[in-house]
């Protein structure tokens, strides 16, 4: 059970944050954005990730990962933190900016009806 630990944690993130699609103009109805946004990012930091690794600066315990690689010896978790960590960013983003829009209108609204009055 340990070495799919990573991968558990990535699904939970991914199922906690899922709601908050609902709350904003949505992360998962607009794929397109968000290759735009988390792969270009992904990209860089795998290629981080493949120098450190082989400059022997970091490397990850094998007890918590599956033992599929990618070339560069790159964990296969370690892509999947590299697209799943910015989708939930982006959820969150998304339903706090959605959230707060909400409340600066009901704070308007009312200013607004009174004037008019």
């Amino acid at each position: 059970m340990d070495r799919w630990q990573y991968l558990i944690v990535m699904g939970l993130c991914l199922a906690v944050t899922a709601p908050l699609e609902f709350f904003g103009d949505g992360v998962y109805r607009r794929p397109a954005r968000v290759a735009r946004s988390v792969l270009p990012v992904a990209g860089i930091l795998l290629v981080w990730d493949a120098i450190a690794i082989a400059a022997d600066v970091w490397s990850y315990s094998p007890r918590y990962l599956t033992g599929w690689l990618l070339p560069g010896n790159i964990p296969v978790e370690e892509l999947v933190f590299f697209l799943v960590i910015p989708l939930c960013a982006l959820l969150t983003y998304g339903a706090v900016e959605a959230i707060l829009d909400r409340v600066r209108r009901r704070r308007v609204s009312p200013n607004a009806q009174q004037e008019s009055t």
